[in-house]
């Protein structure tokens, strides 16, 4: 507790840095391998992992985060849960393997079977590396963490990459999806030194079960009804239409998923540790919370303005069916950056029911949206996939934060800064766009105006909106100079 505050703003800026890194990584195989392969290829994966992705909730069971939300944890509880995710994710590898049949049956699709096959066993090598990544969490241990997933997505890309170059199809994209988690695990245990013991009876392991089941409930819940879509797409729309589904759902997510990964790690670990100390437990909420903001916004507009040139940029002409795709996908981001942190709180909390209760009263309605958009193919269901997240977003924020220190206000006050500059960013950029955009080659008109739309939403933000002072106490704490750093002015 003593060094908490300067533990968590260096693990931010180590996750900050490596996911910056993570972001080039992924882009850079992604328009790699979308360059070497076919929608067709990614699309048979993509049938294949909407079903896994069901299994693959229950790999961890939710103990990693169980064992970072709690207080104390004893090496023998550890040791326990470790081989608890292991026997779970033994079974999770047989189940795969038992229900490859009906995948391909289902789709009608021969070749999936060979697939569910192949992925079946990363269940396993992610279940031996769950509690040595919740260690390394709990000892705010970010900068390895950092540094394991680079080199880990590093390993598994250029074994993809040499793959598909060597003309191996679809199973360049299952190389990469086994030997990610493996090359992962690997890490974790030379990072920790941790060798679990034998598993024993232990004190609170009840209670701890009954936090994880939540919490595995929860994931259930939300990847059906987020994910349902997939499934219904590759069913009745073909693996070309999942394909690029996907693809276009892939690059908008990275931004949230890049930060998610980079300050909600940490955020979550940290706000577990003040759960008791309601002052210090607002502060760092906000301070997380408008980071998280600060830093999606401009990648979602530029998603929503620029998908015309990103889409041939990164993947390539065959791929530009998946242009408006991502532009009707643009404002999920932005609501999942607004809803996505408030379940740091509410897991920091362990208020982990009333999660479950958003999410059940959410779910029918993400699935009756889903059906509805369905017979109009994969921009039928992108836009009702976007239109149900944006209707839902105010009555989750409100349910989310009642009764705890957190107020709505608060949450209005830390979106309204960043939004207002996004959206004077956007409103200039647009001009530049119909002024002179036509004058400018996809290359440099996608640089100009990346470039003036962040330069203008940085300016707005630290100058007009008067949030100088706080990102500047939060890089000098970075770099280790003492400064009090504050909320963001509301």
């Amino acid at each position: 507790m003593k060094d908490l505050k300067k533990k968590t703003i260096r693990g931010g800026y180590a996750r900050l840095c490596s996911q910056a890194a993570y972001l080039l990584l992924r882009l850079g195989s992604l328009a790699l391998l979308a360059r070497l392969l076919d929608p067709t290829d990614f699309g048979l994966l993509g049938m294949v992992t909407a079903f896994t992705g069901v299994l693959n909730v229950f790999r961890d069971f939710g103990l990693s985060t169980a064992t970072i939300q709690r207080a104390t944890v004893t090496e023998q509880q550890t040791s326990t849960l470790f081989w608890i995710n292991i026997l779970v994710g033994a079974a999770l590898t047989v189940l795969a393997l038992v229900f490859a049949p009906a995948v391909a049956s289902f789709y009608r699709e021969p070749r999936l079977f060979w697939v569910t096959t192949a992925v079946a066993p990363g269940f396993l090598f992610n279940a031996a590396g769950v509690q040595h990544s919740a260690l390394l969490q709990r000892q705010m241990r970010f900068t390895a963490l950092a540094l394991i997933d680079i080199f880990s997505l590093m390993a598994s890309t250029l074994a993809a990459i040499a793959m598909a170059n060597a003309g191996y199809g679809y199973w360049a994209l299952i190389a990469m999806t086994v030997s990610l988690p493996l090359f992962t695990t690997i890490g974790l245990w030379l990072a920790t030194g941790w060798v679990p013991g034998r598993p024993r009876r232990c004190a609170d392991l009840r209670s701890i079960m009954r936090f994880g089941g939540t919490i595995t409930l929860n994931s259930i819940v939300f990847y059906v009804s987020t994910n349902l879509e997939k499934v219904l797409i590759g069913r009745f729309w073909g693996a070309e239409a999942i394909g690029l589904y996907g693809r276009a759902y892939q690059l908008i997510k990275i931004p949230t998923d890049i930060v998610n990964s980079a300050v909600g790690q940490v955020a979550f670990s940290a706000l577990s540790r003040v759960q008791d100390d309601p002052v210090r437990l607002k502060s760092y909420f906000l301070k997380g919370y408008s980071l998280v903001l600060a830093v999606t916004i401009p990648a979602t507009l530029a998603c929503a303005l620029f998908a015309d040139d990103i889409i041939p940029f990164f993947l390539g002409p065959k791929w530009i069916d998946a242009v408006v795709l991502l532009q009707i996908f643009s404002p999920t981001v932005f609501v999942l950056a607004i809803a996505n942190p408030l379940g740091w709180l509410l897991d920091s909390l362990g208020m982990v029911g009333r999660n479950l209760r958003i999410l059940l009263a959410f779910a029918p309605t993400m699935i009756a949206g889903i059906l509805v958009g369905l017979p109009f193919g994969p921009k039928g269901v992108a836009f009702a996939y976007s239109s149900v997240w944006v209707l839902w977003v105010v009555p989750v924020i409100a349910w989310a934060v009642r009764g705890t220190v957190i107020s709505f206000k608060d949450v209005v006050m830390a979106v309204r800064q960043p939004l207002f500059s996004g959206l004077v960013a956007a409103v200039l950029v647009l001009g530049l766009r119909f002024s002179c955009g036509q004058y400018l080659t996809m290359f440099p008109r996608l640089v100009l105006e990346a470039t003036l739309l962040l330069g203008v939403y940085v300016a707005t933000l630290l100058y007009v909106m008067g949030q100088r002072s706080f990102y500047m106490d939060l890089l000098r704490k970075m770099s280790g100079r003492s400064s009090v750093a504050k909320v963001p002015t509301q």
